[in-house]
């Protein structure tokens, strides 16, 4: 899950960003989608900070794309406004179509860890499926905030994955599938010395 803007520091793949859709339009719609969903709500700026924990000249620079979010900002000031992630970026996608060529799929990368997000499912689709690339050392975090009801799991296609949940802590090689247990405080971290790629898939209905 705005803005003209300008983006900083958005470090994505020359190959990818050739195939996929611009990271600066994503950027843009991001931005966009998180100002419409906070007047929507009927926010101020100082209620979303103190609802997600993100700081209002944040939250303004965010908006107006002076600043670029990290994968955790996002998870929190979706946390604050009540809605998941996943909706966030499947509301900034193009019209419903039932294909989704890998060409086509929206790319975000955070700008802090190198986190790379390709949203693979066709809009419109109930149920979402996330392609994630996580760097070598990387880590992030996300609130119990952002998780919204619906089931998820995980499943790993390269590498081994650390995924905290609340209390618990998940080592996932490839080929294993965790359903997210809980709606609490997590994290996803690699590691190893070389990206780990795993799929996020979300069903909001469940």
């Amino acid at each position: 899950m705005i803005y003209y803007i300008r983006i900083y520091s958005m470090k994505l793949d020359r190959r990818q960003s050739a195939k996929s859709a611009p990271a600066d339009d994503i950027e843009i719609r991001v931005a966009a989608r998180l100002r419409e969903a906070r007047l929507a709500r009927g926010l101020t700026l100082e209620q979303l900070a103190e609802t997600s924990g993100v700081s209002r000249a944040m939250i303004s620079r965010i908006e107006l794309g002076h600043s670029s979010p990290t994968a955790g900002l996002l998870g929190r000031l979706c946390g604050g406004l009540g809605l998941a992630v996943s909706d966030l970026f499947r509301e900034v996608e193009t019209a419903p179509s039932p294909l989704a060529r890998a060409s086509e799929q929206p790319v975000w990368t955070d700008p802090a860890t190198g986190y790379l997000r390709r949203s693979v499912t066709p809009p419109g689709s109930r149920i979402d499926i996330v392609h994630v690339s996580l760097p070598a050392g990387a880590r992030v975090d996300y609130p119990a905030t952002a998780y919204a009801a619906g089931e998820r799991q995980i499943v790993v296609l390269k590498g081994g994955l650390e995924f905290g949940n609340g209390d618990a802590v998940f080592r996932l090689q490839r080929g294993d599938c965790l359903r997210i247990p809980q709606r609490a405080a997590s994290w996803y971290a690699n590691p190893g010395a070389h990206n780990v790629e795993y799929l996020v898939v979300y069903d909001g209905a469940a």
